[in-house]
C-alpha cells in the first residue's frame, strides 16, 4: 500500500486492519481492500470492497444567455451499452479527467478538444463523488457562456475519440432528462443546476 493509501487511510477512526491487493493496473488502478469496520454500538465487523482510481476529473456546462441554449457532446460509452443502452451513444458536457492539469486548465483544455470553443472566464460550481461506492474519482463542475466569437475548431475530440458536438435549446434539454434521451449523471446536475440558478429565464 502506497503512503498516499497510508495518509488517506489513517485519517478515518472508524476502519482498522486495512489490508490492499493491487488487481489490475492495466488502464488504471483496481484495489481490492479488506478491513474492519468499527460500527456505531463498537462491533467490530470485516469487509471487503474493490476500489477504482482512475483519477479526479472536471466537466463544464457551455451555455448562451441569449440564444438560451447549451453546448453538448455525443459520444459512445462502452458501460452503457454493457448495460442496456442499445447505442452505446450517451448525451453529455464536456469533460475530462484531471492527470497533472489543474481542474481548470483541464476544463479549458477539453472545451477545445471536444467542443471546438475557447471558454474565457469559467466558474467553478461544486465538486461531487460521482460513484463513491466503488470509484474514487472526484469531479470539479464548471460552468462558462459561449458564443461563435469563441470557436477555435469544429471539436471532435482527439486521438481515439470521435465525438458529436450539439448546440441544445436549455429547455429542450430540460424534457431530454424527463424523456430519458440524457441520462449522464454530471449533465444532469448540470442543467439542473443552471434551472434553479435561473440562468436561461
Amino acid at each position: 500500500m502506497s503512503s498516499q493509501d497510508d495518509c488517506f487511510l489513517n485519517q478515518s477512526s472508524k476502519i482498522e486492519n486495512v489490508q490492499s491487493e493491487l488487481l489490475s493496473d492495466n488502464w488504471y488502478v483496481l484495489r481490492k481492500f479488506s478491513y474492519d469496520l468499527i460500527k456505531r454500538n463498537g462491533e467490530r465487523q470485516p469487509q471487503t470492497r474493490e476500489v477504482y482510481d482512475r483519477g479526479n476529473g472536471a466537466t463544464i456546462l457551455l451555455y448562451n444567455k441569449i440564444k438560451k441554449t447549451v453546448l453538448l457532446i455525443k459520444q459512445f460509452r462502452m458501460p452503457t451499452y454493457v448495460n442496456g443502452n442499445a447505442t452505446g451513444m450517451l448525451l453529455e458536457t464536456c469533460a475530462g479527467l484531471l492527470d497533472n492539469d489543474s481542474p481548470e486548465d483541464c476544463i479549458r483544455k477539453e472545451a477545445i478538444e471536444e467542443t471546438g470553443f475557447a471558454v474565457g472566464k469559467v466558474d467553478k460550481l461544486f465538486e461531487a463523488y460521482m460513484s463513491p461506492g466503488s470509484v474514487t474519482e472526484i469531479v470539479h463542475f464548471f460552468a462558462a457562456q459561449y458564443d461563435e466569437s469563441q470557436r477555435q475548431n469544429a471539436g471532435g475530440g482527439v486521438e481515439d475519440e470521435d465525438i458529436d458536438v450539439l448546440e441544445v435549446p436549455f429547455a429542450e434539454a430540460l424534457e431530454m432528462i424527463k424523456d430519458g434521451r440524457i441520462k449522464d449523471g454530471k449533465t444532469i446536475m448540470l442543467l439542473q443546476h443552471a434551472q434553479i440558478q435561473g440562468w436561461m429565464a
